[in-house]
């Protein structure tokens, strides 16, 4: 039996199990850093299936690495399992967890005829936690010549955009008071937070089609007889490169600093996290991916024009500026519901989110193969490690 046919047979073998880990995370959704019945039940699944495991790593109690294989050529497959508030995994990352699952044990059945190592890692808070840049900077991914993941999505699309993006949070301080008896002796903070969202609808003219600017309030006074003293909101800016994210990141704090001026009141500006990068899908494994995808009956979505609007970010963006990386889409015949909608969160436990479970699982098991068959691939993944 050749190495394909052999990964696709021990696919075949775990689809009850693999199927029964993406409902299980998908009724028991936890948020990012808080993923640990999730992680436990992917790791546990992986030791069971012969990998070595080791939990908590890089000081985050809810990642880990599972390896496989022993081969010259280290590929990581990247799992993501936190869900979004109250729409649970309206975004698939319990599809996503068990496509690892399934890709990391099909390639460990010929890992080491093949010439792979293979590392199943696991990556927390991707919705907002940065949990692979934390990884990257801790050293989870040295050693590591390339890495993929699937995401689930309306339908498959090989190399979707994946802007950079900064998170943030804003906090106003003014002064209470009486609201009709004494408003003259108080500081209205959440003047000053209307004042930011007008000067950035204003802004919104001016900017670059590709840039997005979207936030809420989460805090906006205590009582409408009382002057707001404190008003917070959370905020996201996102550019197609790190470099143009700095520009228009600035350019929304000064809105800002303007309803601060405006007002009076106190202004505090602090970072989520570090900044999402900008994705760079290696041509090769790309390619490689998409070969096996169509193999399996996959179709992809080429219409630039409307993957150029549909742009989305993640952290996997910042590994891919470290290693050779691929985060294609893959369709789960959702439309028209879409990512972070309560009715995609139910398509993600379909027949069709389950095929496509199995095919991403595959898709990436054979690129794998391939790519360390292919020994001009092989030598520059290698070397570049």
């Amino acid at each position: 039996m050749d190495a394909r046919a052999a990964a696709r047979e021990r696919l075949e073998a775990y689809r009850d199990a693999l199927v029964g880990l993406s409902r299980r995370i998908q009724a028991y959704p936890e948020l990012g850093f808080e993923e640990e019945r999730a992680s436990a039940w992917i790791a546990d699944e992986l030791a069971a299936a012969g990998f070595a495991v080791e939990r908590g790593i890089c000081d985050l109690p809810t990642a880990f690495v599972a390896r496989a294989g022993s081969g010259p050529l280290h590929l990581a497959i990247c799992a993501e399992y936190d869900a979004l508030p109250t729409i649970g995994h309206a975004c698939g990352h319990n599809l996503i967890a068990a496509m690892a699952v399934g890709a990391g044990i099909a390639a460990a059945r010929v890992a080491d005829d093949v010439g792979l190592t293979v590392s199943v890692i696991g990556t927390p808070a991707e919705e907002g936690g940065g949990g692979k840049i934390l990884l990257l900077e801790r050293g989870a991914f040295a050693g590591i010549h390339a890495a993929m993941m699937v995401h689930p999505a309306p339908v498959d699309v090989m190399a979707p955009p994946v802007i950079a993006l900064a998170q943030f949070e804003v906090r106003y301080t003014g002064k209470a008071s009486h609201a009709s008896a004494f408003p003259e002796h108080g500081v209205n903070a959440a003047d000053a937070l209307t004042v930011a969202q007008t000067a950035i609808g204003l802004l919104r003219q001016h900017i670059r089609s590709t840039d997005r600017i979207h936030g809420i309030v989460t805090r906006g006074g205590e009582a409408a007889n009382i002057v707001p003293a404190h008003t917070c909101a959370r905020y996201i800016v996102r550019a197609r490169t790190l470099g143009e994210l700095d520009d228009i990141r600035a350019r929304v704090v000064r809105c800002f600093e303007a309803g601060a001026l405006a007002t009076g009141a106190r202004l505090e500006i602090v970072q989520d996290h570090a900044p999402y990068a900008e994705m760079h899908h290696d041509p090769e494994i790309a390619a490689a991916y998409r070969r096996n995808a169509e193999a399996l009956g996959r179709t992809f979505l080429d219409d630039g024009s409307l993957l150029e609007r549909a742009a989305a970010s993640t952290d996997m963006g910042n590994v891919s500026l470290v290693l050779p990386a691929i985060h294609p889409f893959i369709g789960i015949d959702s439309l028209p519901a879409v990512n972070h909608q309560p009715e995609f969160t139910a398509h993600c436990v379909t027949a069709a989110a389950e095929k496509a479970l199995m095919d991403g699982a595959l898709a990436m098991a054979w690129t794998a193969i391939d790519l360390a068959g292919d020994a001009p691939v092989r030598a520059r993944l290698t070397q570049r490690g």
